[in-house]
C-alpha cells in the first residue's frame, strides 16, 4: 500500500525535536473539530456483523473488498471491509470438495488474500511477488483449490499493512469423516488489534523513536511500585534497572504496540461491546480461537470453567485439559467447554503486556454478562530472556553444539546433510551464542539459546491457575509421511529494537537469498532466537512438525505458526513436498513488513529454481 501520508525520511529524533513535534502535534490537535455528528448516527453500521459463506457449494462465493466507514468500538474508522464488515465473513469450505472464492477488489489499490494453514498449488497461496502478482484495483481475481484438510484456520491480506485495517476472517474446513471432537454447538472467536492512526506512520513512529507506545517503563516516579512488586529494596531496584541500561535492553519491551494506541477486539467489537456467544447449560460447547492480530499475543481463559484443548492450528491433537493459553498472532486454538449453570461467563482475552484486554461473554440467554477480571500486573523480562542461565556448567555439558556453529540459511550446509538420518529424541537442550557474524541488524544476543517447551510465558504462571505450554501438544494421529529429517540447519532470529530493524540471520529481506528446500526431503530447522520479544514464525504450503520433547517422535504436533521465545531453542522438521516458492515469515507484521521475511523455494537440487508446480 503506497504511504497515505508521504513521511520524510527515517532519522534519529533528538529529545528537542520530539519535544518540538510533539508540542506543533497537541496544538494542533486542539484545533481539531469535535467529532462529527454521524459517528453516532444508527445509520453507521458497526464493525462485527459478519456473515457466513460455504467455498465448497455449488458455484462458489464472492467477497467484495472496499474502503467502509464503520463503527470501531463506538467510534468512526476507516477499514478495508469484506462483504461490508470487519472481520470478513466466516468462510466454510468441505474436506475433499473444490473451493471456489472470487475476489472483487473494490479498493484503489492492489490486493490478496493469504489462506493461512491451508495446503494448496503455490499459485492459490495469496502472497504478491512470490506467488501472483496480486489483485490490482478494479479487478477480480479467482482462487480455485482442492480442500485437502480439516480444521480451524483463517485468511487475511498479504499486501502491506492492510491486515492491520481489517483485512482478515476466520476459515472452518469441516471433515470429511466423523470429526472426533464431539460438541453440540460452536462458535467462532476472531481476536484481533485495531488502531485509528494510519498504520504506516504507526510503522513510522516505531522506526524514529524506540518504544514510542511503551508507557509502562520503570522510572525513577513509580519506584515504589516496582520495590513493592519485586520485593526489592530502592538500590536494588535502581542497580537492576542500571543494569538493563548497560545492555541497552529493556525489561518492559513485551509489544512494540501497546494499548495506547490500539482498540482490541473481539469478533470485532470492544470489550465494553460484549458480543455474546449463547450456549446452554449442559451442552459441550466448542469455540474456534483465531489470533488474527497484527501484533497482539493474546492470554486467553474463562474465569470458572476449565477448557479442554482439542485442535491447534487446524490439527487434532490428544486433548488437553487448562485454564488459560497464550495465543501467539497467528495461531488457532479450538477449546471444549461445558456451563454447569444457568448463568453467564467471562471470555476474557488479556494483552501478553497488559495493556488491554478484549473481551466476551458465554451464556445461555443475550444481555447476560459476567464479572469482569481485573488486569494483571504488566510482566518483566528476566536474565533469563536474554539467555542468561545462572545454574549448571554451560562449559561441559555433553551433547552442546560447538560454540561457533552458524549457518547462513543461503548455506544450506550444517555438515548433516549426508543423507544419515538425524536424531528424533533427546535432542540438545541449549547451545551457546559464539562470534557475532550478524552484524548491525542485530544488537541481541542471547548468551545461550535453550528448550523452554514447558515456560507458559512471561506473566504466566503464577497465579494458581494451569496454563497450556506446547510440551503438553501431542498428536492425535500419527501422519503418514512422517520420518526422521536428513538434513539441518540452524536459523537466528535477530534485530534491532532502536532502529526497528528484524530479520534472519542478521539480514533483511531486502539482503538475503531465497532459502531452498529440496524437494521430497525431510527437513529439520533449529530457530534460535537471539532477541528478547517472542515471535510467531509461519510458513506457507507445508507442514511444521514441532519437537515437543517426547520421547515419541510419532507424538509431535504438527503447526503452521509456532511461536519462538525469547533466548529460545525450538526445532521444526518439515516435509518438503509443495513444488513452488512460499513465503516464511515472522507473523508480527510490523517485523515482516521491517524485514523478517524470506522466501522458501522447493527445488530439485539445492542449487537449482523452483519447481514449477503447473507443469
Amino acid at each position: 500500500m503506497k504511504n497515505k501520508f508521504n513521511y520524510p525520511p527515517v532519522e534519529r529524533m533528538t529529545r528537542r525535536k520530539f519535544l518540538q513535534t510533539t508540542g506543533l502535534a497537541s496544538l494542533s490537535l486542539s484545533c481539531l473539530p469535535v467529532q462529527s455528528a454521524w459517528a453516532e448516527s444508527p445509520a453507521t453500521q458497526r464493525a462485527g456483523e459478519f456473515s457466513e459463506l460455504n467455498a465448497t457449494n455449488p458455484g462458489g462465493i464472492d467477497l467484495y473488498l472496499e474502503y467502509k466507514d464503520l463503527l470501531i468500538g463506538g467510534k468512526p474508522g476507516r477499514a478495508i471491509a469484506i462483504n461490508g464488515s470487519i472481520p470478513g465473513p466466516v468462510i466454510r469450505m468441505q474436506e475433499g470438495k473444490e473451493a471456489l472464492i472470487r475476489v472483487h477488489n473494490r479498493l484503489p489499490e492492489s490486493t490478496s488474500i493469504h489462506w493461512h494453514g491451508i495446503l494448496l498449488p503455490f499459485d492459490m497461496d495469496g502472497v504478491p511477488g512470490i506467488s501472483f502478482p496480486g489483485i490490482a484495483a478494479g479487478e477480480t481475481f479467482t482462487y480455485r483449490y482442492p480442500v485437502r484438510q480439516n480444521g480451524t484456520y483463517w485468511y487475511h491480506s498479504h499486501t502491506g499493512l492492510q491486515e492491520q485495517l481489517g483485512h482478515y476472517g476466520q476459515l472452518i474446513l469441516e471433515p470429511a469423516d466423523p470429526d472426533p471432537v464431539e460438541y453440540d454447538v460452536e462458535h467462532s472467536i476472531v481476536l484481533s488489534d485495531w488502531t485509528f492512526e494510519d498504520p504506516h506512520h504507526v510503522l513510522w513512529k516505531l522506526k524514529t523513536i524506540e518504544g514510542y507506545y511503551n508507557f509502562q517503563r520503570p522510572t525513577l516516579a513509580n519506584i515504589s511500585d516496582q520495590m513493592k512488586a519485586t520485593d526489592l529494596s530502592a538500590l536494588e531496584v535502581i542497580n537492576k534497572r542500571l543494569a538493563w541500561d548497560r545492555m541497552r535492553m529493556d525489561p518492559t519491551d513485551i509489544a512494540d504496540i501497546t494499548g495506547a494506541t490500539y482498540t482490541y477486539l473481539m469478533n470485532g467489537k470492544a470489550a465494553h461491546e460484549n458480543p455474546t456467544l449463547i450456549a446452554k447449560p449442559g451442552q459441550r460447547v466448542r469455540l474456534r480461537i483465531v489470533n488474527a492480530s497484527s501484533q497482539t499475543y493474546y492470554d486467553f481463559r474463562i474465569p470458572g470453567l476449565s477448557m479442554t484443548v482439542v485442535n491447534t492450528d487446524g490439527q487434532n491433537i490428544k486433548p488437553v485439559e487448562t485454564d488459560e493459553l497464550r495465543i501467539a498472532v497467528a495461531e488457532t486454538y479450538d477449546v471444549i467447554v461445558t456451563l454447569p449453570q444457568n448463568k453467564a461467563y467471562t471470555l476474557f482475552a488479556e494483552t501478553m503486556d497488559r495493556s488491554g484486554f478484549a473481551r466476551g461473554t458465554l451464556a445461555p440467554r443475550q444481555g447476560m454478562s459476567a464479572e469482569v477480571p481485573a488486569r494483571r500486573r504488566r510482566p518483566m523480562l528476566t536474565m533469563a530472556d536474554m539467555g542468561m542461565i545462572m545454574h549448571g556448567d554451560m562449559e561441559g555439558m555433553s551433547g552442546e553444539k560447538d560454540d561457533a556453529m552458524h549457518h547462513d540459511m543461503s548455506h544450506h550446509d550444517s555438515g548433516n546433510g549426508d543423507g544419515k538420518e538425524l536424531p528424533t529424541t533427546n535432542l540438545i537442550e541449549r547451545i551457546k551464542h559464539g562470534p557475532d557474524e550478524h552484524g548491525p541488524a542485530s544488537i541481541t544476543m542471547a548468551q545461550t539459546a535453550y528448550r523452554r517447551l514447558d515456560y507458559p510465558g512471561a506473566g504466566l504462571g503464577e497465579d494458581g491457575w494451569r496454563v497450556l505450554t506446547y510440551s503438553q501438544l501431542h498428536i492425535l494421529k500419527t501422519p503418514e509421511n512422517r520420518r526422521p529429517p536428513t538434513r539441518e540447519f540452524d536459523l537466528h532470529l535477530t534485530g534491532n529494537m532502536h532502529k526497528f530493524i528484524w530479520g534472519f540471520d542478521g539480514k533483511k529481506f531486502s539482503q538475503s537469498d531465497m532459502v531452498r528446500f529440496q524437494y521430497g526431503e525431510r527437513l529439520r530447522i533449529n530457530m534460535i532466537n537471539d532477541t528478547m520479544m517472542s515471535h510467531p514464525i509461519h510458513l506457507h504450503g507445508m507442514w511444521m512438525d514441532l519437537y515437543n520433547g517426547s520421547d515419541d517422535y510419532g507424538d509431535s504436533p504438527r503447526k503452521h505458526t509456532v511461536n519462538v521465545q525469547p533466548a529460545e531453542l525450538l526445532t521444526v522438521d518439515i516435509t518438503a513436498d509443495a513444488p513452488g516458492q512460499w513465503a516464511f515469515h515472522c507473523h508480527l507484521l510490523y517485523h515482516m513488513e521491517a524485514g523478517m521475511f524470506r522466501t522458501a523455494a522447493v527445488v530439485r537440487s539445492l542449487e537449482g529454481d523452483p519447481i514449477d508446480a503447473t507443469l
